[in-house]
């Protein structure tokens, strides 16, 4: 008699069934098999918050299957997720299963490599109670907000509206930002800048004044910029003190969720969904022609940084055989997590890191190939050597002015032989990533200034968020955890609270219009301490030091409060969602079409409406023309949400490209070009027969998939 595993995932159970043999048959549930009823609140609140669950329409010809598997078997194992959502998924299972929670029928795996299962297997547990009400209670708060919250909105603003516990705070975060971009007023400042060249030398370099008469300077407009440079002129530049050092670069850590995320949104040009989904694809199990199907990294929702010996002694082992035993690291290198962070995983990294980038190419999807080579980069580089930099700073005098020239090689790559972060290529925190020399420079030696020259400056508002920088912001005010990350912002994207401009996030009108609502009456639904202390709460629950019903008490008793205040003050009031005024006259009365936003998004309706009732959908013209029929280039999105290009003759063109088109001209046939984007990104002609194409700078595609 077999023994039944019920996994999530068919690919999951795919790969663990080749691990364990005949003595065991592997189903999957294919995510939830119970949950909260679609069309009612499903929660007893007189009755101390007990939900009321439903077995999922839509899995009844399983559930029959998985009970009738389970009948014939000798023992169950529970061998969902290892996760919150993994351990309440099992407990529903053990619920319609008839299987005692408490006997030792749960089983994880970190990864679904032959050790990891067989480590599984051989470590069976009761359930994890306060883990499943963990799971719980988020899902009741959610499901309170959500049932209770949007018929305000509904009310109040717009049917088909809706509000969420952590969506609500994220939008906030994007509104307050594009707020503090209106606001911002920028300044002048100046900057003057020398170009020098030592005696002998061939190439300049650069230095910046600093100090004038040993006061540190600030040049706010021209007029005081050009005394400073009338006073230069015909100045001796005389290097004045030269300090040489040697600096240690660390490695980065291991990735977590959340920095796995924000590093292939810069490197990839992945969004987290992209992101995520690939990882659950690679934990899962692919097929290799030497291994067969075997899971290829640990399990990708945590935000630990802790790995295994077994792992950290493989690791160095291979550094050893491919670079040689001077890029090991000498010591024993410890990550350490954050204080709230979960450390019931490891760190994301490569299941055998014997298992190279260049042996899965070939046979495993692009994407998947691109995440797997970044994980197994950066896990690698955290194991190997330190890298040493020879740093020079040099001191440079020209009548009482003082300019500063900073440059560094490197001495030693280590780490950075495989891998260099990109925030820090990119110049944020330790910045220096690149091989800048200074030349080779003595004390009281003169120099030729090859050019002075005052540069006029504005200071900058702050950047949208990107995905990667929302990310680490919700990160850093302890919104969510490493599973709501992606579905967090896909959620707010498909809201339409927020749009993407090209790669950053911004708040539509209604995004605006409803976290305006919600701060005015429900200030501690969108209040990042307060959800972040929700977050703390069901921290609490999940290690068994807080009661999931009491937390969920002390919610709703303010927030019933706070709802039936709202709708007091609000009562016979409505929010209007303000229209964005075009130049488009309307076809049929002759008035400008308003950019309004519907149930089904954003279109064209004419602002004399009720009078004119036209409509229209609205057209992204992306700029550049068609190279079959000179017809404009639209900007699109496929089924899927991915966007594109295509010609707007559709019946009788049909062109279509994932290449962006620019206003530059073919030198040879004077047609538009296109920009195909990625680190070996060229401008081309699309027009059949021509061929011209040049390099461009490296670069992110336009199109962001």
């Amino acid at each position: 008699m077999s023994d039944l595993i019920i996994v999530e995932s068919p690919a999951k159970a795919k790969t663990i069934g080749k691990y364990l043999g005949k003595n065991f048959k592997v189903m999957a549930s294919v995510g939830h098999i119970r949950d909260l009823p679609k069309s009612k609140l499903g929660v007893n609140i007189e009755h101390d918050f007990e939900p009321v669950y439903e077995n999922k329409k839509d899995k009844a010809t399983l559930i029959r299957d998985l009970k009738k598997q389970a009948d014939k078997s000798g023992s169950v194992y529970l061998a969902t997720d290892p996760d919150r959502e993994g351990e309440a998924i099992s407990w529903h299972l053990a619920h319609i299963l008839n299987l005692d929670a408490a006997k030792p029928i749960r089983v994880t795996f970190n990864e679904i490599t032959k050790t990891g299962v067989k480590d599984g297997m051989a470590r069976p547990r009761g359930l994890d109670m306060g883990l499943v009400n963990a799971q719980q209670a988020r899902r009741i708060l959610d499901r309170i907000v959500g049932y209770m919250l949007s018929p305000f909105l509904w009310k109040k603003v717009r049917r088909g509206l809706s509000a969420g516990r952590v969506q609500s705070v994220a939008v906030r975060i994007i509104v307050d930002r594009e707020k503090e971009i209106e606001n911002f007023k920028s300044r002048e400042y100046w900057s003057i800048d020398a170009s020098l060249l030592a005696s002998g030398g061939k190439k300049p370099f650069p230095a910046k004044l600093t100090e004038v008469d040993g006061k540190k300077i600030e040049l706010n407009n021209k007029k005081d910029t050009d005394k400073i440079l009338k006073r230069l002129e015909g100045a001796e530049f005389v290097v004045s003190a030269i300090k040489k050092s040697t600096r240690k670069k660390l490695p980065a850590p291991p990735f977590t969720t959340s920095t796995l995320q924000q590093e292939a949104s810069r490197k990839l040009f992945f969004n987290s969904r992209r992101t995520m989904k690939t990882a659950q694809e690679l934990y899962e199990g692919v097929e290799l022609p030497e291994h067969g199907a075997i899971g290829l990294i640990t399990y990708m929702r945590t935000d630990s940084l802790r790995i295994s010996n077994e792992a950290k002694l493989a690791a160095r082992e291979l550094i050893k055989q491919k670079f040689g035993a001077e890029y090991v690291f000498a010591g024993e290198r410890v990550f350490k997590s954050k204080a709230n962070s979960q450390d019931g995983h490891e760190a994301i990294r490569p299941g055998d890191a014997h298992i190279t980038p260049e042996q899965i190419k070939g046979h495993v999807s692009g994407d998947q190939y691109k995440l797997y080579k970044l994980i197994w980069e950066r896990f690698m580089a955290s194991q190997m050597e330190n890298a040493q930099l020879n740093t020079v700073s040099a001191d440079i005098t020209a009548n009482g002015c003082l300019f500063k020239a900073n440059g560094f090689t490197v001495k030693f790559d280590g780490f950075m032989k495989l891998y260099v972060d990109e925030s820090e290529s990119e110049g944020s925190e330790t910045g220096e990533t690149g091989t800048t020399a200074l030349p080779a420079l003595t004390k009281d030696e003169k120099l030729k200034a090859e050019s002075v020259e005052g540069n006029q400056h504005f200071t900058q508002p702050p950047g949208r968020f990107t995905e990667a920088s929302l990310i680490k912001a919700l990160e850093e005010n302890g919104i969510g955890r490493p599973s709501t990350y992606a579905p967090t912002i896909t959620t707010i994207l498909d809201r339409q609270y927020i749009e993407r401009a090209q790669k950053q996030l911004k708040p539509t009108i209604l995004g605006r219009v409803i976290t305006d609502l919600l701060q005015e009456h429900f200030d501690n639904i969108v209040d990042t301490k307060f959800t972040a202390q929700m977050e703390t709460d069901l921290d609490k629950i999940e290690h068994n030091s807080e009661e999931w019903t009491a937390v969920l008490r002390e919610f709703y008793g303010e927030f019933e409060k706070t709802l039936t205040k709202a709708e007091k003050e609000m009562e016979g009031k409505r929010v209007k969602i303000p229209d964005e005024p075009t130049d488009i006259p309307c076809e049929l009365c002759g008035k400008f079409l308003s950019i309004k936003i519907g149930p089904y998004g954003k279109f064209l309706g004419c602002s004399g409406f009720p009078e004119c009732k036209h409509t229209k959908k609205i057209v992204n013209e992306a700029g550049g023309e068609c190279p079959k029929c000179a017809g404009k280039m639209l900007g699109k999105k496929s089924k899927k949400g991915k966007p594109y290009f295509g010609c707007e003759n559709v019946k009788d063109c049909g062109f279509m490209t994932w290449d962006t088109p620019v206003s530059e001209s073919c030198p040879t046939c004077q047609k538009k070009l296109f920009r195909k984007g990625g680190k070996k990104g060229k401008l081309y002609c699309a027009v059949e027969g021509c061929g011209y194409e040049t390099a461009v700078d490296s670069g992110e595609s336009a199109v962001d998939s």
